[in-house]
């Protein structure tokens, strides 16, 4: 990876790449609170999109961005419907305005092509798990309740996907298990699927490609510490089933009936160069032996969300994304 990727070293300076400081008292510092700009037209750098931004709850500060193909405007045809939580950590001071977040999404709802709903969430430590995972749930029931004249005439509600990047992918799965049991309260919304891409687990015990890449660029394991430190509820260790998921599946063998019940599919995608793509492979076959309909992609290379300043890897996880919608 390059430096323009890491600017600064995360094995060196943990708190800085995270765009915070530890304070002596355990509390945290800010360097900057991202503005939370609100376009009504696209903007003159991305033509192939349009965007507009919503509030989601104005007293939380949540809110959306639609992203809609410009090419559909003028057509009568809906296109499928994909919600997505992106990812830094819980903790990352990263909005849907983030450049590499838009090109990300733009680049998603033009190839598939679908209309994404990108959301974003209220941060960690100053509110703790699982208010990201309240957050997220309270976007699908806004998309559901909201006159958005945009949705109704573009998106497809029947085919709906719930995408999530990093700790993205992990709220993407949390919020699956939160909803599945009560689809009949979301309709006309019907998720059909979760695409779970780079997704943020831990645990206690480190896994093989964790120690291999205890000193990776992009997620060392110093850098997932801190963001479980100061993500999950006080007093949690990272076996808490925010972090470790493995310990909910083991202890509740009725977890997965209601996803079943939906005829849900799962796709898990991440690569070897990525610290966590031990955990991956284990949660995958874990979901398969309990009767979950999985459907996995683990790639050679790559590092922790390549795919965001790739633009090859990009355009080949849209065609993977872009087949396992077709297929649902």
């Amino acid at each position: 990876m390059s430096d323009q990727i890491a600017p600064i070293d995360p094995n060196v300076d943990p708190y800085g790449y995270l765009g915070i400081i530890s304070n002596t008292d355990g509390s945290i510092a800010r360097f900057q609170i991202p503005p939370r700009p609100f376009f009504t037209t696209v903007p003159d750098h991305d033509p192939s999109v349009f965007i507009k931004d919503f509030v989601i709850n104005p007293v939380k500060d949540t809110w959306a961005r639609i992203i809609i193909p410009r090419e559909v405007l003028n057509s009568e045809n809906k296109l499928p419907l994909v919600v997505y939580f992106h990812g830094g950590g819980f903790v990352m001071a990263i909005t849907v305005n983030t450049p590499i977040l838009q090109k990300f999404c733009a680049t998603l709802a033009v190839e598939i092509p679908a209309i994404i709903v990108s959301v974003d969430y209220r941060y960690a430590p100053e509110n703790r798990l699982p208010a990201a995972y309240d957050d997220c749930v309270e976007s699908l029931y806004w998309i559901k309740n909201t006159p958005n004249e945009l949705l109704k005439k573009y998106a497809d509600f029947s085919k709906c996907f719930v995408l999530g990047t990093s700790s993205g992918g992990n709220i993407a799965y949390n919020v699956g298990l939160r909803v599945a049991g009560v689809s009949e309260y979301l309709k006309p919304l019907e998720i059909k699927g979760l695409i779970l891409y780079h997704s943020l687990f831990g645990g206690n015990e480190r896994t093989k490609s964790e120690l291999r890449l205890a000193h990776d660029k992009m997620l060392p394991l110093n850098v997932s510490d801190i963001m479980w430190e100061l993500g999950l509820p006080i007093g949690s260790d990272r076996d808490h089933p925010y972090c470790n998921p493995m310990v909910e599946i083991r202890s509740n063998e009725n977890l997965f009936d209601q996803v079943k019940i939906q005829g849900w599919k799962i796709l898990i995608i991440d690569c070897d160069g990525d610290p966590l793509v031990d955990r991956q492979i284990e949660f995958s076959k874990m979901l398969k032996a309990k009767g979950v309909q999985v459907v996995d992609c683990f790639s050679e290379g790559g590092f922790h969300g390549c795919e965001y300043f790739d633009g090859m890897k990009l355009k080949e996880l849209t065609l993977v994304v872009k087949e396992f919608m077709r297929s649902n």
